[in-house]
């Protein structure tokens, strides 16, 4: 005899036959969803859980702000097109940055739109909206200095319509004038103290960055030292101890926090790092310059200017020994990188480096829990630095923000006898390779070199290396097209008012 099982919620359905004649429930959609301070509340966080999305900082924001440049190189296919300086409207990191910015972008704006419309505490609103609004500025720098001119997008997009979504772009100038507004905004809201959160150092850090990107030198110092004389910022006396991020109260100005778990992960340490202690065996992202063959070898990479003995960002730090199977690793930690060499047969030459050591926690299968830094405040001295020489030149204060930075790396500070005090030319040299020496594989390098490149076109010769001398390297010309993304094709697809970028 054959037994028959019905599921218990099938028997539900069948006690309840008028079930099929209610009226179906309502969607969820922003409009109904931000009724109370907690969905506030949710609302912001979401906006926050946009930052770590793969198309930005556990990946390819990063990837991309080191892969182009002389710092690093890889012969891993997924970033092929970024090492060889050959990305097209269908390459996936200019897929994915322009996808995961605007959908930041768009938790930001239903914040924005719909969190003043809540009964609430008024102090707690006005926080939430400062928050928010850093954070879209921070996604449309990010996309203005990578595109050029985007749409902008100042309310939650909700719905597929074409008038709707179908918006043309807005010139770099509109752009950079929306960031600088909401970051006015948000500074007026935000705390000065705010545990893992923007603060109003973070938003004065952020707007230090635009105001250099255009070079409007005057400005980038005042935010700058907005920063700097609150006195609540330090630079840590251990460079490796920076690393992994965690929050690290005197330096950190603000992190993507990273859970270890499907809804809060990092990547990052899984692309970078050897096996172990990565997941597995695999052709690694972002391989530093360090060491390369002659017929590899580039006069810019950074096996010309990194000092493995007394700079303490790239010296020697532990050696230890790490079994793999059969095959003995010896691991030697640089603060900046690790360098592997195998004292058995069948190493892969996948694990041997060297490789980037900035997130060196466990890479946990693809969820490590390493916090990633969007600024800190080395940068911040270094941005001032930077403005300050390019408005007056060589000077005291100059030098006292330099230093700060060269002597916690076991530098000797500069003096007004220095050679590198000389000229404006020769501190802008310093700075840059100050910055490059100091944020190696944060995400920055390429960036500067796109600024640099502006720079030069607008003062020849400012700069000793830019973004054109490797695209220069890489293809044979010095292709200025190559300073911007194209837009992505899936984009172009979508929206009839959207133009190319020349080039592509």
């Amino acid at each position: 005899m054959k037994k028959i099982f019905i599921p218990v919620f099938a028997l539900v359905l069948l006690g309840s036959c008028d079930i099929l004649d209610k009226p179906p429930l309502p969607s969820i959609s922003p409009e109904n969803f931000f009724q109370s301070a907690d969905d506030a509340e949710a609302g912001l966080t979401a906006a926050y859980d946009a930052l770590q999305g793969t198309g930005l900082y556990s990946q390819d924001l990063i990837a991309v702000g080191e892969m182009p440049s002389d710092n690093c190189t890889s012969n891993n296919g997924d970033v092929a097109s970024l090492d060889r300086i050959s990305w097209t409207p269908t390459t996936s990191q200019v897929y994915n940055i322009w996808r995961d910015s605007y959908l930041g972008i768009n938790r930001a704006n239903a914040v924005i739109r719909y969190v003043p419309t809540i009964t609430m505490d008024e102090a707690r609103r006005k926080q939430i909206l400062g928050e928010a609004y850093f954070l879209r500025a921070l996604h449309y720098y990010n996309l203005v200095k990578l595109y050029g001119g985007v749409p902008l997008r100042l309310e939650p997009t909700e719905s597929g319509e074409q008038s709707v979504i179908a918006l043309p772009r807005a010139t770099v100038e509109a752009v950079y004038t929306q960031i600088v507004a909401d970051l006015t905004a948000a500074d007026a809201a935000v705390p000065a103290s705010n545990a893992n959160r923007v603060t109003n150092g973070a938003v004065n850090s952020l707007l230090a960055k635009v105001y250099l990107t255009q070079r409007q030198w005057g400005a980038a110092v005042t935010a700058a030292n907005k920063v700097i004389s609150t006195g609540r910022y330090s630079l840590v006396t251990n460079f490796k101890g920076l690393f992994p991020a965690e929050n690290k109260v005197s330096e950190t100005i603000l992190e993507v926090q990273n859970q270890g778990n499907a809804d809060g992960n990092n990547i990052l340490p899984d692309l970078l790092l050897p096996s172990p202690p990565a997941t597995y065996s695999f052709p690694k992202f972002n391989i530093p310059t360090l060491f390369l063959s002659k017929e590899n070898e580039k006069p810019t990479d950074l096996t010309s200017v990194v000092d493995t003995v007394n700079d303490r960002r790239w010296s020697r730090v532990s050696t230890t020994t790490v079994r793999v199977d059969t095959v003995l690793y010896v691991r030697r930690d640089y603060a900046s990188f690790v360098l592997s060499s195998s004292r058995s047969r069948g190493a892969s030459s996948n694990d041997l480096g060297p490789f980037v050591y900035k997130w060196p926690g466990a890479p946990n299968a693809f969820n490590s829990p390493d916090n990633t830094y969007i600024l800190r405040y080395a940068d911040v001295l270094l941005m001032y630095a930077e403005a300050a020489n390019e408005q007056a030149g060589p000077s005291a204060d100059v030098l006292e923000k330099l230093n700060l930075v060269r002597t916690r790396a076991g530098l000797a500070a500069l003096t007004p006898v220095s050679p590198q005090y000389a000229s404006k030319k020769a501190m802008r040299d310093e700075i840059d390779r100050q910055r490059r020496l100091e944020l190696a594989f944060e995400g920055e390098r390429w960036y500067d070199l796109l600024r640099y490149a502006r720079h030069n076109q607008a003062e020849a010769g400012a700069h000793a290396v830019t973004a054109l001398d490797i695209i220069q390297q890489r293809l044979n010309r010095p292709d200025a097209n190559y300073l911007l993304f194209p837009l992505p094709q899936a984009e172009i697809n979508n929206n009839a008012q959207l133009q190319q970028n020349p080039g592509y």
